[in-house]
This record gives C-alpha cells, structure tokens and sequence, in this order.
C-alpha cells in the first residue's frame, strides 16, 4: 500500500511535467527513507497514511543523529510536504501533517565563483580537437548565460536565435526564459556548429543542441565529469561544478552594475531573495578593493 501510493505520487508528477528526473528520483529516495524510518518504530499499517507531524520531526531528529546535512534534512522535508499536500489533494488524508513542522535552519553559505583569471584558464583547458571545441563551447555558455546544466542539455539547435544573440531555455518546472550570449561564445557556439557537431552527429534528425560521441544529446552527467576534468588539468579549487559558472555568472554580472532584478530573470529564479545571495559575495568584492586601494588602509612608512 505504501509503495504504491509513492508510485502514484511520482506518476502524478510525471504526468504533470513540473519536475526533472533528477528531482523525481530524489522524491522517490526520500520518501523511501522516511517509510524505513517509519517501518522501523513499526508503526500500525498503512504507516504513510498514519504519520503525524511528531514522526516528522523524529525523522528530522534521526537525520541530525545521522549527520545529514541540514540542506539535505530541508529538502526531506520539502519532499513531505509536497507527498503530503498530494494525499490531501486525492482525499486519503484531511490534513498536511508535514506543514506543521519547521524546515531546519541554515546558516548562508557564500556562493563560490570564478575570477576573470580563473575562467580565462579553464576556457583554454580544452584541446583544439573535436570535442575539446564542443567543451570550449560549453563551459563559453555556461559561464555567458548562467544556465543550469539541466538547461543547457535540452536546448535544441532551433532554440539558439544567433541573430539576436539569445537562447530559449526552458527551467525549473518547464518555465520558458530567454538568456543572451555574447560575442565570445557566439564565436565559440559558430566554431561547435561548422566544426565539431558535424563531425559528432549520427542522425541528421537528432534535435540537440550539444552531443556526445556517440552522436546522442550530451547527459549533465557527462558535463560535470568533464568540467572536474578540466578543473584538475588547470589545478583550480578542486569544489568547482558545473554551478560555479552559474554562480560566477551572476557575481560577475553584479560587480559590472547589472540590477538584481535582471539577474533574477536571466537566472529564473522565482524569487528575488534566492538571487539577493549574490549581493553577500558583491559586498564581500567590494571589501577587498576597499582594503586594496583606500589610502589611509596603507602602512605609514
């Protein structure tokens, strides 16, 4: 009965095309962990029906003995919530137990990013072969657009309009947004398309944008396995991903007087607080220049 109402929870998701498979699996994974945890203080069946919002917090109280993170415990917890609010939704339960209980406070971590040197770097890792200019490609639009990598491995050639320099994304729960280039990975995005995807490409059909050697649309796994590489081969911080371009994007564009609104919708975020994070590293910028360049910071000689 359990495992069945998580099946027809993530089919419902499915079916309604708002989350990534990524996501759908972490729901899934989650929701299996809390029904052991439950299963284990054998609670009456069905125990997913059962749950009140005091087997809620027992199971935020095991995943803090358990030393999971509390970005992992939130996001649990969010997973709840929307399983939760669903059963609501289909009548098998009067109340959202998971709403009751208070999500786990974190302390804000600052965004890492790249500085102007370190891109510099990492856009000349690659060789000068076919798929070293499709990964040239890559992290240019990454870095240009700040899209996410699961955005960046569904675009499809018709969405790139080189015209107008811009590409028709398509982001969290299948929200469409436009994000820009410029000249730099226009001419990296010109050179992957007459040199590299021809060579790379299998069926003229094939819709994708990036391919993989194969021929087939490039998986964000691949991606990151790539950047990792590249990060070693330039010895850069050895926690930069596929999101630290994202990142660097936005504290780039911010430090060079772009408006957090804008940020916020060429990133597509829903909210402006999730974009504020970036004013923290601004600030932080701005500290070190301070420090630098203000005369009376100057030793007296």
């Amino acid at each position: 009965m359990d495992e069945a109402l998580i099946d027809s929870f993530l089919d419902y998701l499915k079916a309604t095309k708002t989350q990534s498979q990524n996501t759908l699996r972490s729901y899934a994974g989650d929701l299996s962990q809390f029904l052991e945890y439950l299963k284990q203080r054998k609670l009456s069946e069905p125990t997913l029906l059962n749950a009140k919002h005091l087997d809620i917090r027992g199971f935020l109280a095991y995943l803090r003995r358990e030393e999971v993170s509390k970005r992992s415990a939130a996001r649990k917890l969010s997973t709840l919530r929307s399983f939760y609010n669903y059963l609501m939704l289909q009548g098998l339960v009067e109340e959202n137990v998971a709403k009751a209980v208070r999500s786990p406070k974190m302390s804000k971590k600052l965004p890492l990013f790249l500085y102007p040197k370190e891109i510099e770097a990492l856009l000349e890792a690659p060789k000068d072969d076919v798929l070293g200019i499709r990964d040239r490609a890559i992290i240019e639009l990454l870095y240009a657009t700040g899209i996410r990598v699961s955005e960046l491995v569904s675009i499809k050639t018709e969405d790139v309009n080189f015209g107008s320099n811009y590409i028709i994304v398509f982001g969290k729960g299948s929200k469409e947004r436009v994000v820009f280039f410029g000249k730099k990975a226009e001419e990296s995005l010109e050179r992957y398309l007459k040199e590299s995807r021809p060579f790379l490409l299998r069926d003229i059909s094939e819709e994708y944008l990036f391919l993989n050697k194969n021929g087939t649309s490039i998986s964000d796994r691949s991606i990151r396995r790539m950047i990792d590489k590249y990060v070693k081969q330039t010895a850069l911080n050895s926690n930069i991903s596929p999101h630290t371009l994202r990142h660097t994007f936005a504290t780039h564009m911010l430090n060079n007087g772009a408006d957090l609104k804008t940020v916020q919708e060429l990133l597509g975020h829903s909210s402006l607080s999730t974009t504020q994070i970036y004013t923290h590293v601004t600030k932080e910028k701005l500290k070190e220049v301070y420090d630098k360049t203000f005369p009376d910071n100057e030793e007296s000689t």
